[in-house]
């Protein structure tokens, strides 16, 4: 099967930890913006569902692809299996899961700096986000990312949105203030349009401004995939997110279940 991805696009993710994809899901902007549609109207027990004070809302959900139609539809035949395969090197797919933010016009509030792969009951290094979005999405309000910081060999401290720690005593230093001293940093984003998407590896750092538009909204889908090395994690006291409260497998286990379907 030929590949879908140029040899450069491949060489950044890797090098820097994250890459942009032009037009690749162009033929999927409808379905995934139904499905988003019936997300904002039914978001799950556990979705984080804030509205400012200037009058936005912003919707984290996660884990709805087994109950919303159009999710499933994608995950299981849009090409993105077949980009996170070539992108992290690996035989086989998994999905972790999939992640939806919605900023509306006024929100107000940005997504603070962060690395995914401490808040998650997961070891691997064969990891890949594809984060799209079903809007135009200017360089100003685009998802930014610490280029290299992957291989920094570090996981930082995961917070919640108000700066408090998930997790006191999680043994993981704070990370760096970044925004206090962005020229220290190779920083990296790109003005995206719908069908776009970026892909980045789990250790990456990244973050996103607030929106700040009277009239534009930010609808973004994002897909966690992992490789052939994915083990799950139990780290006892440690509040992990998504939690995964059903999932029964020991520590160190192959990520292997009916959460974690095999897509490739």
């Amino acid at each position: 099967m030929a590949d879908l991805l140029k040899a450069e696009t491949v060489a950044e993710f890797r090098a820097k930890g994250a890459t942009v994809l032009r037009a690749v899901f162009d033929d999927w902007m409808e379905v995934l913006r139904a499905g988003v549609d019936y997300n904002l109207e039914h978001p799950a027990p556990n979705a984080r569902d804030y509205r400012t004070e200037e009058g936005g809302r912003f919707l984290s959900d996660y884990c709805n692809w087994d109950r919303i139609p159009q999710y499933r539809d994608f995950i299981e035949n849009a090409p993105a299996a077949r980009i996170g395969a070539e992108l992290m090197g690996s035989r086989t797919v998994r999905l972790f899961h999939e992640h939806v933010i919605v900023k509306t016009p006024r929100t107000g509030m940005p997504t603070p700096w962060h690395q995914d792969l401490p808040y998650y009951c997961l070891d691997a290094t064969q990891t890949v986000s594809i984060w799209i979005p079903m809007d135009a999405v200017p360089r100003e309000r685009t998802l930014e990312f610490v280029a290299g910081s992957h291989l920094w060999g570090k996981y930082f401290r995961p917070q919640r949105f108000d700066g408090t720690a998930l997790n006191e005593n999680d043994g993981l230093e704070a990370l760096p203030d970044i925004d206090g001293d962005r020229d220290a940093y190779d920083i990296v984003g790109w003005a995206l349009e719908p069908g776009d998407a970026v892909a980045f590896d789990y250790r990456t750092v990244h973050g996103a401004p607030a929106n700040n538009s009277a009239t534009a909204q930010r609808r973004a889908f994002s897909l966690r995939l992992v490789g052939d090395d994915a083990t799950f994690a139990r780290r006892e006291g440690i509040t992990t997110s998504p939690p995964f409260e059903s999932v029964t497998l020991a520590h160190g286990a192959p990520l292997e279940g009916p959460e974690f379907p095999r897509l490739l």
